[in-house]
């Protein structure tokens, strides 16, 4: 059985438009409307600070805090989590380099962000996304390592031991350096990461996609076939040693042609989420915006249903505008879709009315200029 995790109280301090306000919420659904840039998505994205990340906009921390505050922002919820009641206090204070983030969970100072992942697990889905299929790689993959992150929380930590062992490799290479006691050091530490990193993205691409195609032929939301490309490509069902010596071997080709290029041009951070349109068996760029959106809802939906399957728990999903660009019929299948999810989910909009199908199973708040009202 799934366990249901919500908030029950958000308070922000100095954040975005807000001044100070306090949110008393119940287990239900959250639908907030209100006018263009009364502060319905700060709200979410206050929400969306109590993951791992630079929150669902990815924001430099010193742009977060409210204009003409005399420090930094802070954000603190209480809520039923995975391990219980819980009180998570996070924000900013300035430092010798600028904000720097603290977070306390239950009044206490914790270790690493990655504690967050301990009590709650955090998705979204944002007009911004909408691109996502058409945009850059590097969207896709910082989409899919969200999606990893998820269900594996040391995915993050990979990926960034990676970013840094391979900074180093393109400094001492693009200096000439090419000590190769120095440089075999490090290719080794970045084909362990890299191949941890590619193995937990392939991992959760056949969980996701075998949980699609479980529910194939949704009329509502189109279903996706998924795959990656551009490292290892159809090599990844190898033992990871062998695939380490690999990505050992490639690296030390390709250390010239690396230097001139001034960086390195193979590793996971080339890999790129490939997905099709399941029922019309055509790439997801090449389809209409409708589809496309209909096609991003469903995986996102999907996401949250595995997330809720594997760790018992269902996620707190965030889905910015997301009655805007669908039918009267998708957003009943929708808001249906999330019920069977068994968490709590916060939606926003700028009309009350595209949400009626909800019913008693959310709690409407209207926001305007900072200020919420019931």
């Amino acid at each position: 059985m799934t366990h249901k995790v919500s908030l029950s109280l958000l308070k922000l301090a100095d954040y975005r438009n807000y001044a100070a306000v306090t949110l008393t919420l119940d287990p239900r659904h959250v639908v907030l409307t209100g006018q263009n840039g009364a502060g319905k998505t700060n709200l979410m994205e206050a929400v969306s600070f109590l993951s791992p990340g630079r929150g669902l906009r990815r924001a430099v921390l010193a742009d977060i805090a409210r204009v003409g505050a005399p420090g930094g922002f802070s954000i603190f919820a209480e809520l039923e989590g995975m391990e219980g009641g819980v009180e998570i206090g996070t924000g900013t204070e300035g430092g010798d380099d600028g904000q720097i983030r603290r977070l306390r969970i239950n009044a206490t100072q914790a270790k690493s962000v990655d504690e967050l992942t301990d009590h709650l697990r955090v998705l979204w889905l944002t007009p911004s996304m909408d691109g996502l299929f058409t945009g850059p790689s590097s969207d896709r993959r910082r989409f899919l390592d969200r999606l990893v992150l998820s269900l594996d929380p040391a995915h993050g930590r990979r990926a960034s031991d990676f970013e840094r062992a391979m900074r180093s490799r393109n400094k001492l290479i693009g200096e000439g350096r090419f000590d190769p006691s120095w440089l075999t050091g490090l290719e080794r530490q970045m084909a362990s990461l890299g191949v941890a990193m590619a193995l937990a993205r392939q991992e959760m691409l056949g969980l996701l996609g075998g949980l699609i195609a479980q529910g194939h032929g949704d009329p509502a939301f189109p279903s996706a076939t998924l795959s990656l490309d551009g490292f290892l490509d159809g090599a990844l069902h190898q033992p990871a040693i062998d695939l380490e010596d690999i990505y050992v071997g490639m690296l030390q080709d390709g250390r010239y042609r690396d230097a001139a290029a001034g960086r390195t041009l193979d590793g996971p951070h080339r890999a790129d989420l490939m997905v099709r349109h399941r029922e019309k068996d055509m790439d997801a760029g090449r389809c209409s915006t409708g589809e496309q959106k209909a096609l991003l809802v469903g995986l996102i939906l999907a996401h949250a249903r595995l997330v809720a399957n594997m760790t018992g728990h269902a996620p707190i999903l965030l889905l910015d505008e997301i009655a805007a660009h669908l039918d009267a019929g998708r957003r009943a299948a929708l808001f249906d879709r999330i019920d069977a999810i068994g968490g709590q989910t916060f939606m926003t909009g700028t009309d009350r009315s595209m949400f009626e199908a909800l019913g008693e199973r959310a709690q409407f708040i209207t926001v305007t200029d900072g200020h919420l009202s019931v």
